[in-house]
Formats: structure tokens, sequence, C-alpha cells
């Protein structure tokens, strides 16, 4: 494959999927300005490897694993301090976007809540619809840590949210 179309498929798959691409960014890390960074990050990786990566014919999760571990290493950089959760107005959870204004704040706040493995676990397994196997993969932890850690993390936003939360 000749580099312009390399790079023609590259700029197809971004423009296709920067949008879904960025909530995810900012489901994991929790702030707007964040997750462009961190998609930019990943963009930047993605881009180095787009040969390889376009042989082995997804891409997709390619770029999650790289935004998950971009933001692990962010995060072991940075030293634990409190977060606040900026919302948008009009910004969309994935897989949630027929939520109304006040449970979509108290959603992202609730899921904000939750300590950072926990908070990753939710987004992969329960927005994203990895299933368990994928999502340890994605981590690069156990399938009974993905569980324990998918358990714990619900119960925290039933317990915060006051209703069931689906599995």
């Amino acid at each position: 494959m000749r580099r312009s179309d390399r790079e023609a498929a590259y700029t197809a798959f971004v423009l296709a999927r920067q949008d879904h691409l960025r909530k995810v960014a900012y489901a994991l890390c929790g702030d707007w300005h964040d997750a462009d960074d961190l998609l930019q990050t990943a963009l930047a990786k993605l881009y180095v490897a787009w040969p390889r990566v376009a042989k082995d014919g997804n891409p997709d999760a390619y770029v999650r694993r790289i935004l998950v571990h971009t933001n692990i290493d962010a995060f072991r950089l940075r030293q634990r301090r409190v977060q606040t959760v900026s919302l948008e107005s009009g910004a969309e959870v994935p897989g949630r976007e027929g939520l109304g204004g006040a449970e979509h704040v108290d959603l992202i706040g609730a899921v904000q809540s939750l300590p950072e493995m926990q908070r990753k676990v939710v987004v992969l397994r329960h927005w994203l619809g990895l299933d368990v196997r994928q999502t340890a993969h994605e981590l690069g932890i156990a399938e009974g840590s993905v569980k324990s850690h998918s358990s714990r993390g619900l119960a925290s936003l039933q317990n915060v949210l006051g209703e069931p939360v689906s599995n």
C-alpha cells in the first residue's frame, strides 16, 4: 500500500470515529480538556502504528487500548488530587443518549466518583459493551478482577443513584 493510500485510510478512520473516541476518552478521564489531550496522543500513536494496525483490521480495539494505557500513565504521573467534573450543556454519555439533563449530570457525577479502576471497568464493560475477556485484555488485568471491579462499581453506582443499575 502506498503512503498516500495509508494516509487516506487513516484520515477516513479518524474522521469516522473521532466523536465516538472523544466520548470514550471523556468517560475514562472525566474532563473534556483532558479527553481532547488523551485523544490527540492516542491518534498520534495510532498514526505511527497505522500500517500494522490497518493490516490487522481492528483499529478500534487498538486505539481503545492506547486510550486506556495512556490514561493510566497520565494518572500515575500526576499526584492524586480532587477532580471536579464540568459538564458542558448538551454533552452526551456514550450509550446513554436518551437521558434527561438531571439524570445525565447525576450519572456522570456518580461514575466520576468511582475509584479509577472501577470507573474504567464500568465504562468499558457497561458503556462500550465489551465482555469480561475483552475488558481484562484492554486493562491488562485478570478476568476475576474485572468481575470484582464491575460488581463493586455497579453497587456503588446503585448506592449513589438510589436505583438499580442494569448489568
